[in-house]
């Protein structure tokens, strides 16, 4: 095993005064590493980062088409949005088409991240429902492929389960091994342990699916470019994957995990990429994946959204520049 490399640091001045160390692989579309920092093998759970691995089934199985699911929908069932009006309104109408109600979610109510919504809330005496949660979208794609297989057990989060099953089928035969296990997700359902290195394997997948293919490819290109079409329902206004997004013009489609987790599907290259910062930082794990990206020739290093969090500047209360946050050794 390889140990973890230095892929963001912290500047104070002329000291470095921190350092986020991790993971990362690059993987062309044979599922061979192209670069890579660290240890390809370290066993990973990708979190939310494997949710269009989860969506796969939704598509592969018909049930999208069933269901009339548009490109919107597809996206929401990859999506860790932040509980925003254009988010739970659309997770609402789903559920409400397939004659369910917030209380058939699976997923605890979560306060939304959205500050205007937030603040509503709280005016209005409100409680956050299950809708709320960042994973809604993914569990209105569960209670989907629930319906279509015709399952009467409304635990769709269970690992034994018909939608889990069919959930880990995908998972370990795109990321190309068998699951060594998996932890409970915050939304309750189970989250697949894979190497580093498998993640990677299975995002170079989705990155060279085409339409013409087989139905599993069909199913990754249509998930891969509904992300990339509305990659403000992905994550939401001022979030790294939205914005990233944005700024490579939909050529890149992008999604973080918790817990530092991020990957990216670049099809223009046919390459799959997956991070994974040691220390559970968000703000290495946005640094590091922007690093990645400028360094592949598809984000540009001077765009005000990667700026925002490589080369960062960091502001005191007073609005002094005190430091910056810099891509690491790795990178350099």
């Amino acid at each position: 095993m390889n140990a973890p490399v230095s892929m963001a640091e912290i500047w104070r001045g002329p000291f470095l005064e921190s350092i986020h160390m991790g993971h990362a692989v690059v993987c062309g579309e044979g599922g061979e590493i192209i670069e890579s920092w660290g240890d390809p093998s370290a066993i990973v759970l990708p979190r939310s980062s494997s949710k269009m691995l989860q969506a796969i089934p939704l598509v592969e199985s018909g049930a999208a088409d069933a269901f009339g699911l548009t490109g919107e929908q597809l996206a929401l069932s990859c999506a860790s949005h932040q509980g925003a009006p254009m988010h739970t309104d659309r997770v609402q109408s789903w559920l409400k088409n397939l004659g369910l109600s917030d209380d058939d979610l699976n997923c605890g109510p979560q306060t939304p991240r959205d500050e205007a919504d937030l603040i509503l809330m709280h005016k209005t005496d409100s409680s956050p429902c299950r809708y709320h949660n960042n994973c809604s979208g993914k569990h209105a794609g569960f209670l989907t492929l629930s319906q279509h297989l015709g399952s009467k057990d409304p635990i769709y989060v269970d690992p034994s389960h018909a939608v889990q099953k069919a959930c880990l089928a995908a998972f370990e035969d795109l990321t190309e091994e068998t699951s060594p296990g998996y932890g409970i997700d915050g939304c309750s359902a189970p989250n697949y342990a894979a190497s580093l290195h498998g993640i990677a394997r299975a995002m170079a997948f989705f990155a060279s699916a085409t339409d013409g293919g087989n139905t599993r490819q069909k199913a990754a290109a249509r998930l891969r470019d509904a992300m990339r079409t509305y990659p403000e329902l992905v994550a939401g206004n001022g979030r790294a994957c939205t914005e990233l997004m944005h700024a490579m013009d939909g050529r890149v489609t992008l999604k973080t995990g918790a817990e530092a987790f991020f990957i990216a599907i670049v099809p223009e290259k046919k390459i799959g990429v997956a991070l994974k910062i040691v220390d559970g930082s968000t703000r290495g794990a946005e640094c590091a994946i922007a690093a990645i990206l400028v360094r592949l020739g598809v984000l540009e290093p001077n765009h005000p959204a990667t700026l925002k969090r490589l080369n960062a500047p960091i502001l005191n209360f007073a609005g002094q520049h005190t430091g910056e946050i810099r891509a690491g050794l790795a990178f350099q």
